[in-house]
């Protein structure tokens, strides 16, 4: 990852394919089989993010509330999304941001993306947060030590 420098790093998968179509409006020059494909990290053969993650459409929302918006758990199930997939969401979040701060330059498009802004702890244990209160916000969160 050193080195380089990620265009789309701040870019939510619903924009990346509205921006894929609108380039293809004047002139095709992206092939449709790359728009159409299914998104995957291609970790194994086969794998596709739908199997793993929910539609975009709705991944993006949750994150757009949560990273930008700094919603919490019940400020997103009380939005209409489901508790369950709300708090893997932020679950996966939160436990990837060491990969973030691993990540090469981007540029910033959204109100508040991940680095500058938004800083989440990686060591000691300090990511491990306690969710459970039903109205709790992120802010409010207690912090839990990892016991060695």
């Amino acid at each position: 990852m050193a080195g380089g420098f990620d265009v789309l790093k701040d870019v939510p998968k619903t924009l990346v394919l509205q921006l894929s179509e609108y380039r293809n409006t004047p002139s095709y020059v992206i092939p449709q089989r790359v728009i159409d494909r299914p998104p995957s990290a291609e970790h194994a053969p086969d794998q596709v993010d739908q199997d793993s993650l929910p539609p975009y459409d709705i991944l993006d929302a949750i994150l757009h509330a949560y990273v930008e918006q700094d919603k919490s758990v019940a400020d997103l199930v009380a939005m209409g999304f489901e508790e369950e997939v709300v708090r893997k969401v932020i679950h996966l979040v939160d436990i990837n941001e060491y990969k973030r701060r691993q990540a090469t330059v981007r540029p910033r498009i959204t109100a508040r993306n991940f680095g500058k802004d938004r800083r989440y702890p990686i060591t000691s244990g300090l990511g491990r947060v306690n969710w459970s209160g039903n109205d709790m916000k992120k802010s409010d969160a207690i912090i839990k030590p990892l016991k060695l």
